[in-house]
């Protein structure tokens, strides 16, 4: 493993990051693999360990949301229930293999209060047990099925609908942009997307720059593409950074992180966008690695500074 530059990284961070890999070089010594199991544990532990602040929602709600075919878990968050606001879809990450709404659900109390929108949480499907495109299917369903679902729970709002997703979460939000250009009755204003995976044929530069000892490294992202995309799909084909853009494409945010191996897809999407006329904002948060969100009690400012430009971004 090669010493991973910590340019600008917050001595908190590098302290972390060091011991984490040096568990990853003991282990890899030790024969261990990945396995859907030690993946989702790996998420959840450090997501616990580091996102202990859980802010009060005035009004949480779990409900389904009816798809082609399978009933759809989420999590609706209002942070103002005597306010008529607009809607917000989040997709969390966890590279289609871990992560739940449980896990997220301080992340998406944060999210809810900083956008001062109705969010609704996805809980979709995972893969290996449910491949792609199970979890799009899933997502597609909550975006087209959430405005009947809040007139059923008499939650007034404002007919306006925007995505937020981080890492594969951006992935599925991203992949929603371009479908719904084309989905009758459905319109997505907006979409925010948190150093999203873009490019599933890994084609960009800092997957090699930043593809070793940032915690998300190149061999993990393969291993997890191998259990998402099974069926021999064309990963260019299913790739958001190579789908068609149209004039209605949403407008958009793309939060990318320095050292993270997603980076440069983040920025070249963000890139496309622009060149195609869409309204699209972009930055680079120096230090910082992928899911630096799940690592909050290590970064605070840089969270909250997320946070924040998210807050900037909808406010709009």
């Amino acid at each position: 493993m090669t010493n991973p530059n910590h340019s600008g990284m917050p001595q908190s961070l590098r302290d972390w990051l060091d011991s984490i890999n040096q568990r990853k070089r003991a282990a890899a010594a030790s024969g261990l693999k990945y396995t859907p199991t030690n993946v989702s544990e790996a998420l959840e532990t450090l997501t616990r360990r580091f996102v202990t602040e859980v802010p009060e929602v005035p009004l949480i709600r779990d409900e389904l949301i009816a798809g082609p075919d399978y009933q759809v878990p989420v999590r609706i968050y209002h942070p103002e229930p005597g306010a008529v606001l607009p809607v917000v879809v989040f997709v969390h990450g966890g590279g289609h293999v871990a992560g739940n709404v449980s896990l997220y659900d301080p992340i998406a109390r944060k999210t809810a209060l900083a956008v001062r929108r109705i969010l609704v949480s996805v809980d979709y499907r995972l893969a290996p047990e449910c491949p792609y495109p199970a979890a799009l299917k899933d997502s597609l369903a909550v975006v087209k099925g959430l405005y009947r679902t809040l007139e059923l729970l008499c939650i007034p709002f404002q007919p306006r609908l925007a995505l937020i997703g981080d890492s594969a979460g951006g992935a599925l939000c991203a992949t929603l942009a371009h479908r719904c250009q084309f989905e009758p009755g459905v319109s997505i204003e907006s979409q925010a997307l948190i150093y999203p995976s873009l490019d599933y044929t890994l084609s960009q530069p800092s997957v090699s720059g930043n593809g070793e000892g940032y915690l998300l490294e190149r061999d993990r992202i393969l291993w997890l593409f191998e259990r998402y995309l099974q069926a021999a799909e064309g990963r260019r084909a299913v790739s958001p950074l190579f789908m068609p853009i149209t004039a209605g494409y949403p407008r958009t945010l793309v939060s990318t992180a320095e050292h993270c191996p997603l980076r440069d897809e983040g920025i070249a999407y963000a890139q496309r966008l622009s060149e195609a006329g869409i309204l699209c904002e972009q930055e680079t948060v120096r230090g910082m690695i992928h899911a630096f969100l799940n690592l909050e009690d290590l970064v605070p400012r840089e969270c909250s500074a997320l946070y924040a430009r998210l807050r900037g971004f909808f406010g709009q």
